[in-house]
């Protein structure tokens, strides 16, 4: 029997209300904000920002993370100006080496990504305090409130940063949004004042946002609300499993609120259900999860389709801006012997690595791109390309949709439509509990009292599908019915424009054209099944030509598209980034890489020629030089999770290994990586006596940065590993929980570190 599933789309016009932007004061000539979206010279726009923290990168390392933030479709980089990293001394703010927030934002601007800067002064971020210095948590004031005494702290310290930023954050500036505050649900009055403050000293943008997760009171039209979704999160109990406030997002909705966000640091639950975005606002975001840390007593690890069905959804349910926290990991400032991370010595119910924020983001604490910087890069290109058209295009559900979040037979999927044309989006995957397969499954749409049935005849939705189907677009002057493929791009060919999709890795590709409309040295018929390929079919009418190059999706993660100096299509599956008009630059190690540029007028990619030689791969003399004692079951815990190990635990119980590593890496100006693969609790990473890296193990490999851990010039290297307790209550995601319930007693294993070494190409 068909499963099919409806949608009954009507003509849609909003409300037509001009917020104020959130800023009447401050706009700025050409850009817009409505009940829709946001504007650039008239044209609507889907930002994309990547959280981006200058504070916790060597500031020799800003370009490259820049470059890669680019290469991975993001245009707007969002970061945290951290009170506590900027001034952990009253009277001595430090504005200098990576701290140079300026500098910072003028490196965004050479790489054509706006920025916008979450100024707090309390802002989370898994940092001491909130990231308040000692000195502003020890004072005797009501903290995040109108307090005059609390007033006159953050006054200095906006002050202090308006005097440093100069011109770039005045009303001329350079900034895309300010965000106020962080998690604040129940002081609007509060916002407004510091909204004042910040302009009294000088701060200015043409929005001013603030986090509205939680059932947040915002005042009034006065700063635009932005939302977040986590596919998991290191913050609920090591029991709690997976909470629904997770499961909820991998659904399509029009529920934008999510009450789990920072629900372990309310004093009480404030909102049982979730407000509707405000009126006079779009939909948007400034926290979806691109990764995720990891607490002592929980350790979530997500797949990158986790994190790229959570971004999918909230396109889906009419998103007019994706924003990733985070989109690059980083490591904390050193801080002193207790270190400036949240922890429960400082207060909080978590225990947080004191130096690595890796957070598994799309580009890691070490640099390296990995698998989920692909999964979102693609949608990114779509957004880029589609974005002014798709902003335009409220959502749509079903008539029929999932009952609640353990639901895993009904359909997820919704329309992006005006009543015309639009966009179906199917979403079948989640993490941790499989789906089975949806069979004979067909959409019906209804629009303007036409209805559309895609495809043509049933088909079988396997778990893992992500899917995105144009209906009734026009491209080049061809109208397309609906084609099953997701579009990726649209490239400007020397003659033709070339449609750039990717066909999904079960359902076949299914072609429905209007009359008029044909495939080029093909019969004519209205459907067409088409076997994707590195070729494109031409489709011609009379009024125009259009190029359909469907990639096959066993390419999906080595498509690259480059925006700036014109619209290029890449594949390579290295790690690849640009900047402005320089050539890309290709990052591969032990193995010759290989970058190719789709050529319209050849209609075919071309190999782009490499300059250089492959790097070097080397496996690490590792010796024990301790061996481990047997740990105890827990180290104390607050409000039931457990507490992570002091240094003297590590000192006392902990496996102590030498690493040698080959004599090539003291040689000037070798770049390179440690993967280091182990089992255990906690590790430290010690470089003549000195911890440089640390994580807690959740069962992925640890990348450390040769030469920011400062290995090249090391005379001793030692890594300190802490065996996991068989009676230990910390969870662990399901990979690692295999391992550790293949060895009885208290879980370790003696390190293997590869080095890699890095050889940056031009292309």
């Amino acid at each position: 029997m068909t499963r099919s599933s409806r949608i009954k789309v009507s003509s849609w016009q909003g409300d037509g209300q001009r917020p104020k932007m959130a800023n009447v004061d401050d706009r700025r000539p050409g850009f817009g904000l409505s009940d829709r979206g946001l504007e650039r010279a008239g044209v609507p726009f889907v930002p994309v920002s990547g959280e981006v923290h200058y504070s916790r990168i060597p500031r020799h390392r800003w370009e490259a993370r820049l470059r890669s933030t680019v290469a991975g479709g993001v245009t707007v980089v969002s970061t945290y100006v951290p009170w506590l990293h900027h001034m952990p001394d009253r009277g001595k703010p430090q504005f200098d080496g990576n701290l140079d927030v300026g500098a910072f934002i003028d490196a965004c601007g050479n790489n054509r990504l706006d920025v916008v800067l979450r100024i707090g002064p309390w802002c989370h971020g898994e940092l001491r305090n909130g990231g308040f210095p000692d000195w502003v948590a020890a004072a005797d004031v009501v903290h995040r409130t109108d307090d005059p005494r609390y007033l006159e702290l953050v006054e200095e310290w906006f002050g202090q940063l308006a005097e440093h930023l100069g011109r770039r954050a005045g009303p001329d500036g350079v900034l895309l949004a300010i965000q106020l505050e962080n998690e604040l649900y129940d002081q609007p009055g509060h916002l407004l004042t510091l909204k004042a403050m910040a302009r009294q000293a000088g701060l200015a943008a043409p929005l001013w946002t603030a986090t509205a997760w939680g059932g947040a009171q915002l005042p009034a039209g006065e700063v635009f609300p932005l939302y977040g979704g986590y596919a998991d999160g290191f913050w609920v109990d090591s029991e709690a499993g997976w909470d629904p406030t997770f499961r909820e997002h991998f659904f399509f909705s029009h529920t934008w609120d999510d009450p789990g966000i920072g629900a372990d640091l309310r004093q009480s639950e404030l909102s049982a259900v979730a407000d509707p975005v405000a009126s006079g606002f779009p939909p948007a975001t400034c926290e979806l999860g691109g990764g995720m840390a990891t607490a002592y007593h929980r350790r979530p690890v997500l797949e990158p389709l986790d994190i790229a069905t959570v971004a999918f959804c909230k396109i889906g349910n009419g998103s007019a801006w994706q924003g990733y926290y985070m989109y690059a990991g980083g490591t904390n400032p050193a801080g002193g012997p207790d270190g400036w991370q949240e922890s429960q010595a400082t207060g909080y119910p978590n225990d947080v690595p004191r130096l690595s924020y890796d957070f598994h983001a799309p580009i890691g604490e070490a640099g390296e791109i990995n698998g989920t910087h692909a999964e979102l890069r693609r949608q990114h290109a779509f957004l880029t390309a589609f974005g002014a058209g798709l902003a335009e295009l409220p959502s749509w559900l079903p008539e029929v949709r999932p009952a609640d979040v353990h639901d895993r037979t009904t359909p997820r999927w919704a329309m992006r439509s005006d009543g015309g044309k639009g966009y179906l989006l199917l979403a079948w995957h989640q993490p941790y509990e499989q789906l089975d397969e949806l069979r004979d499954v067909q959409f019906e749409i209804t629009a303007g009292g036409t209805a559309v049935t895609v495809p043509s005849e049933p088909v079988t939705v396997v778990p893992g599908s992500l899917a995105c189907w144009p209906l009734f677009q026009e491209y080049g002057g061809i109208v397309i019915e609906w084609i099953t493929a997701t579009p990726i791009t649209l490239l400007a060919g020397s003659d033709v424009p070339v449609l750039v999709l990717l066909a999904d890795r079960s359902m076949p590709v299914e072609l429905r054209l209007p009359r008029g409309v044909e495939v080029q040295s093909r019969d004519a018929s209205a459907t067409y099944r088409l076997t994707p390929s590195e070729v494109p079919i031409r489709l011609v009418s009379a009024t125009g030509a259009l190029d359909l190059l469907v990639l096959p999706a066993a390419l999906g993660p080595d498509i690259w598209v480059r925006e700036h100096p014109q619209r290029t299509l890449l594949l390579s599956d290295c790690e690849i980034s640009w900047s402005g008009e320089d050539p890309v630059q290709v990052v591969a190690a032990g193995s010759e890489p290989r970058l190719r540029r789709y050529d319209p007028a050849d209609q075919h990619f071309v190999p782009v020629t490499l300059d250089s030689a492959p790097g070097r791969t080397a496996s690490a003399q590792v010796d024990e030089i301790r061996a481990a004692a047997e740990v105890p079951a827990s180290y104390g815990q607050r409000d039931g999770r457990a507490a992570s190990p002091q240094p003297s635990d590590l000192e006392q119980f902990a496996a102590l290994y030498r690493v040698t590593l080959p004599d090539w890496v003291r040689e000037d100006a070798v770049e390179a990586r440690l993967r280091i693969t182990w089992a255990g609790d906690v590790a430290e990473l010690a470089v003549d006596g000195t911890t440089v890296a640390d994580r807690f193990w959740d069962g992925t490999v640890w990348t450390v940065d040769l030469r920011d851990a400062g290995l090249g010039t090391a005379k001793d290297v030692v890594l300190r590993v802490l065996p996991l307790a068989s009676e230990s209550r910390v969870w662990l995601a399901p990979g690692a929980q295999a391992v550790r319930a293949s060895q009885p007693g208290q879980l370790i294993c003696t390190p293997t570190v590869l080095v890699e070494e890095l050889i940056t190409r031009n292309g």
